[in-house]
């Protein structure tokens, strides 16, 4: 059997972000999107999420590139004078890795951005992070601790393929061999605390989009098992650019999948798009 989790990325940072995961939902293969706690536009997203009968919701821990859940004054050491997480995970990792990040305010933040969103009454599917940084030794425990108590059950595992999507820079290609060394590992460790993550992971993990050449191409040559297929849909680039200080094609992830040449190409090949909800959990 083969299945298909199209998961949208940052469901709650931006209402043009939920409108595409709305659209996507209803016109496309998209069934699965994880909600980031501190994003402008959580309350919209929650109220979206439960009127989408069939999507299966995640949480988007995030440690960089967001805002908190905590006040700042409680996790001193992941936050800015400003209040708000630093920029990007390299920032993040330099200071993790020299000692400056104390793993107990991630955990009191983690923990805090999972009880939001179950006091907005959200049964979740699964775990993920913004930037992969659940990826990182420490973080991973924390992570598993923290979804073994709420009885979630699933972890996205983001071994991408190495030669996924542009390989133009020796950065992106360092860069994908670390994930995916990191993704092994965190992968086991999930399997000996009985928390699944689909056999393969394909979405590009260096800023690229998924378009719908992709996932033609994906589908024709689809693994068995299940495949979750990462991206970030948005319905204007313009603003979503600005906002997210990334230059990423939004609409061009939104158009792939609700693409009808995508959505003809899964029903020939009696492929289902799913959710991580059915996901076997076997050690």
């Amino acid at each position: 059997m083969k299945r298909l989790i199209v998961n949208a990325d940052d469901f709650g940072r931006h209402e043009l972000i939920n409108r595409a995961v709305e659209r996507a939902f209803n016109t496309g293969c998209l069934r699965s999107a994880t909600l980031m706690a501190g994003g402008i536009a959580f309350n919209d997203a929650a109220q979206l999420a439960k009127r989408l009968t069939g999507l299966g919701v995640g949480i988007h821990f995030t440690l960089a590139n967001g805002n908190p859940v905590l006040p700042p004054n409680e996790i001193p050491s992941l936050v800015t004078e400003e209040g708000i997480f630093y920029a990007d995970y390299i920032q993040f990792l330099k200071r993790y890795l020299s000692g400056k990040v104390a793993l107990a305010e991630v955990k009191s933040e983690l923990a805090a951005q999972l009880n939001k969103i179950s006091r907005a009454g959200l049964s979740l599917t699964h775990v993920d992070s913004h930037q992969h940084l659940h990826h990182v030794p420490g973080i991973t425990e924390v992570v598993l601790d923290l979804a073994t108590s709420a009885g979630i059950r699933s972890m996205r595992v983001a071994n991408a393929r190495l030669f996924d999507g542009e390989l133009d820079s020796l950065g992106k290609f360092v860069g994908r061999l670390g994930l995916s060394s990191l993704a092994k590992v965190a992968a086991r460790k999930a399997r000996k605390r009985h928390i699944a993550a689909p056999e393969h992971f394909a979405g590009i993990v260096a800023g690229e989009s998924v378009t719908e050449t992709f996932m033609l191409k994906l589908i024709e040559n689809l693994r068995g098992g299940t495949t979750e297929v990462m991206l970030h849909p948005g319905t204007d680039n313009q603003t979503l650019c600005g906002f997210c200080q990334w230059n990423h094609d939004f609409e061009a992830e939104l158009a792939a999948v609700t693409s009808p040449k995508v959505l003809s190409a899964l029903a020939d090949k009696n492929i289902s798009a799913v959710n991580f909800g059915g996901l076997s959990h076997d050690a």
